[in-house]
């Protein structure tokens, strides 16, 4: 495998010239081809909750974190030093994996869910669990959901925030609908929301595991937690525990006569930081290392199982994160110590600069994916939609994944001339936009649109041009502000992202609709 410096130094994207989505090579033609008859390979998805970039010790040669189960899938497989997340935080990143879609095209255009959130996506809209399902597969969604499912109400008409329902008027007897049961997967268990939204619920195949009994008060600093109601099953410090021992299940109940497609959203490193006693002080950092290196293990229990249950050989491992690191991880404490968990990017959590949506993705699949490869293709979290498809050599209508391009081609290490996209967008919390084109990228925004600053509604905007643009070959920190030196790339890439929005898709294919208006740009985007 490359040095950590060779492979930093992919991070800084080639100039290329880019064009509509790529035609499958040759080679992956032949892999569909070879593999129509053939046992379908398991996909195993493992997407870690505000891990960042920098947290991975095979994309941080500065770090101080020694993440070894998640560099051995590294060095058995690809590292993307380019791979992106749908939004900068969770919400919509997870619908953008689950659908193959950007979630501002839906009602959500900033923001995240809350625990007693109504389902976002669709009964009618395909998802991956879905596809795979028809394809023959048996899926598999454990871990944290956050995208919305219906609790049982005793009094419709009372309030149903989505952040501060009352608890008393929901009956944890009777089952959820609308949840990841009729979205595709075949067996889920999970929580609703993140480890730090209430209720703290289990939920398997449905029906809560148990009725709330009492409410626990809320927690400040790296331990945050909401002020709710919890059941006497559920011990927030045993969460990532209770999961990985859940997926580990999940695996050994598997047959090799028939592929499966585990869906693993992990709770972890977000906010509650809470490591068991076994990582507590292990990284010599602070809790956010110790909770990183706990899901390291997290992954090399998935790893072990694997191999033990005799799946290793035929089955594609993805590990990534919905977004970057969160604040909460405490960067000054970490940059005292040497480690920046968003690495060499500007921003972390939320913000529209590439320290919010820059993300570990790594891939292995022995006799696929050549050991210790690396790819500076630009992806997007969007894309298992597509791959998923062309993995089972199904063809996606039009009205499913709009936003998803297959990376197949890149994982078999097949040759093309053009970039597998043309553009990415980028999606901050607020709802700021960014679009992506080569080593240009606009923001049309004036600072963070997220939490670093400057941030908005809370820095100064004065003097901030409203847009910025950034040559990421030449200024991958993105500190010099470009727009008025190139206003036709400024001209060039408004016009494409208006295009992705009016189209409704930005990939090939019929025009789809969009739910409500999106602008692409806010009408008050500064503080004075």
């Amino acid at each position: 495998m490359q040095t950590r410096r060779q492979f930093l130094k992919k991070a800084s994207i080639t100039a290329a010239s880019l064009s509509a989505i790529s035609m499958l090579t040759s080679g992956c033609q032949e892999y569909l081809a070879n593999n129509s008859s053939k046992r379908k390979p398991n996909i195993v998805y493992i997407l870690a909750d505000d891990l960042g970039y920098g947290d991975v010790s095979s994309f941080n040669e500065n770090g101080k974190i020694n993440t070894e189960n998640i560099d051995s899938i590294a060095k058995a497989g690809m590292a993307f030093t380019d791979a992106h997340s749908g939004s900068g935080v969770c919400t919509p990143t997870r619908y953008g994996v689950i659908t193959g879609r950007y979630a501002w095209r839906t009602h959500l255009k900033r923001g995240v869910l809350g625990g007693w959130s109504k389902p976002l996506i669709k009964p009618d809209r395909m998802t991956v669990a879905s596809m795979l399902k028809e394809n023959g597969y048996n899926t598999g969604c454990i871990g944290k959901w956050h995208l919305g499912w219906q609790w049982h109400l005793k009094n419709k008409d009372a309030n149903t925030d989505d952040w501060m329902m009352d608890a008393k008027n929901v009956d944890f007897s009777k089952p959820i609908t609308n949840g990841p049961r009729t979205r595709g997967f075949d067996y889920h268990f999970g929580i609703a929301g993140s480890l730090d939204m209430t209720p703290y619920v289990y939920v398997e195949n449905g029906m809560p595991t148990a009725v709330p009994d009492r409410i626990i008060d809320g927690s400040d600093g790296q331990r945050f937690w909401r002020k709710g109601a919890i059941s006497p099953d559920f011990q927030i410090d045993d969460v990532l525990p209770k999961i990985t021992e859940k997926a580990v299940g999940f695996i050994e109940r598997q047959s090799k006569d028939k592929p499966f497609f585990l869906y693993f959203p992990l709770t972890a490193p977000h906010v509650p930081l809470v490591p068991t006693e076994e990582f507590k002080g292990k990284s010599g950092l602070n809790a956010w290392g110790d909770f990183v290196l706990q899901v390291d293990w997290t992954v090399g229990q998935i790893l072990k199982t694997l191999k033990q249950n005799g799946f290793d050989k035929n089955t594609l491992v993805i590990l990534t994160s919905d977004n970057g690191p969160t604040p909460k991880a405490d960067f000054k404490t970490l940059e005292k110590k040497g480690h920046d968990p968003s690495g060499i990017f500007r921003g972390a959590k939320a913000d529209v600069y590439e320290g919010g949506h820059r993300i570990p993705f790594i891939a292995k699949w022995p006799g696929k994916i050549k050991p210790g490869s690396t790819s500076d293709e630009t992806i997007c979290l969007t894309d298992l939609m597509a791959t998923a498809a062309d993995i089972a050599n199904y063809k996606l209508p039009d009205n499913a994944g709009e936003d998803s391009v297959s990376i197949l081609p890149v994982l078999l290490g097949e040759k093309h001339s053009k970039p597998l996209r043309e553009a990415t967008v980028h999606h901050s919390m607020n709802g700021s936009f960014s679009i992506r084109k080569g080593n240009w990228k606009l923001l049309l925004c004036p600072g963070s649109g997220g939490w670093s600053k400057p941030r908005p509604g809370k820095d100064s905007m004065k003097g901030l041009p409203p847009i910025q643009l950034y040559d990421l070959e030449k200024d991958i920190k993105e500190t010099n502000n470009l727009q008025d030196k190139y206003p036709e790339k400024v001209k060039e890439l408004t016009a494409l992202l208006q295009s992705y929005v009016d189209a409704g898709r930005s990939t090939p294919g019929t025009k789809q609709k969009n739910t409500g208006k999106t602008p692409i740009m806010k009408k008050k985007n500064t503080r004075k």
